[in-house]
């Protein structure tokens, strides 16, 4: 009998506020949605991080008669003995892991599979064009400071380039999506915690009969507040739901199409991971909730 009272004045409760409680649902979902994104970029951060750490390397481009370069000023181009004893030098600093040479044609075969998008840009870009180049895998990658020092003003080395700082470029755009997807959904949430406030306070106060009665045949506190945390449950349960939709779209139309233009290999983001995001997401947005209607009761139904 007194599960039917509370679940009946829970119904009601939804039904008479039902925009403002469409309004706290949406809310809590777009809240959740962005702090889901948030988790989830920090996660596929992580993992392409591990993923490409390993693989930095150091590449050091060699002149030719066409380099622009300074250091390559007046040269004809690196003799093949001088390639020899470049990669001696390099394969002998205790840095250096691996040394590999890219010749002009598996330069221009790596460039033209990275843009074969675009057919006007291919054929304007001749295999002569790529200059040669080692590549270097070190045992640490942060400490190509070193390598480059040593290498950069080398005879026949026209400049050296460390891939770890055009990685950092794009870790550092997707750690500011992850922020700003943090700061808006603390935003969202402030604004659905206020709302949840507001929707309680409604309700009791549209039941105030009721709960005045309640208190006068002697119904304890907790008897009383119930139905108003049980709309608050719901409302952070279906928001969730919500958020969970989105979160879904968003690994499929978003994360999966990124991943292809990174090329992360194993690292995708799983699904497990998005699992879990919203499983934290859910409870959050049902803890918010209920904590926003405990406490609005307690302030404004004085029971």
């Amino acid at each position: 009998m007194r599960a039917n009272f509370i679940f009946s004045e829970v119904w009601i409760g939804l039904r008479r506020n039902l925009t403002m409680t469409i309004a706290v649902v949406l809310n809590v979902a777009i809240g959740m949605a962005l702090l889901g994104v948030g988790l989830l970029i920090n996660s596929q951060i992580n993992a392409m991080s591990d993923f490409w750490t390993d693989k930095v390397e150091v590449s050091v481009f060699l002149c030719d008669k066409n380099s622009p370069f300074p250091s390559c000023k007046g040269s004809a181009g690196i003799k093949e003995e001088e390639k020899a004893e470049l990669k001696a030098t390099i394969e002998a600093m205790p840095q250096v892991q691996q040394v590999t040479f890219e010749s002009e044609a598996e330069a221009y075969e790596k460039w033209k599979n990275d843009n074969n998008s675009n057919p006007v840009l291919i054929s304007a870009i001749q295999v002569g064009d790529m200059p040669e180049s080692f590549r270097v895998k070190l045992k640490d990658p942060n400490t190509y400071d070193a390598v480059i020092e040593a290498l950069s003003g080398a005879k026949g080395v026209s400049n050296v380039v460390n891939q770890k700082l055009l990685l950092e470029k794009v870790f550092g755009l997707m750690e500011m999506f992850r922020w700003a997807a943090m700061l808006v959904a603390i935003i969202l949430v402030f604004a659905a915690t206020l709302q949840i406030g507001n929707t309680v306070r409604l309700s009791a106060y549209n039941r105030r009969r009721e709960t005045g009665i309640m208190r006068l045949v002697g119904a304890s506190n907790l008897y009383i507040q119930l139905p108003f945390v049980m709309e608050g449950v719901i409302a952070g349960l279906l928001g969730g739901v919500v958020a969970a939709i989105l979160l879904i779209v968003s690994k499929v139309f978003i994360f999966d199409s990124v991943q292809g233009y990174l090329a992360a290999g194993n690292n995708q983001l799983s699904w497990e991971t998005v699992a879990s995001v919203i499983s934290f997401t859910m409870v959050v947005g049902v803890v918010i909730c209920v904590l926003a209607s405990f406490f609005t009761l307690r302030r404004y139904l004085r029971v």
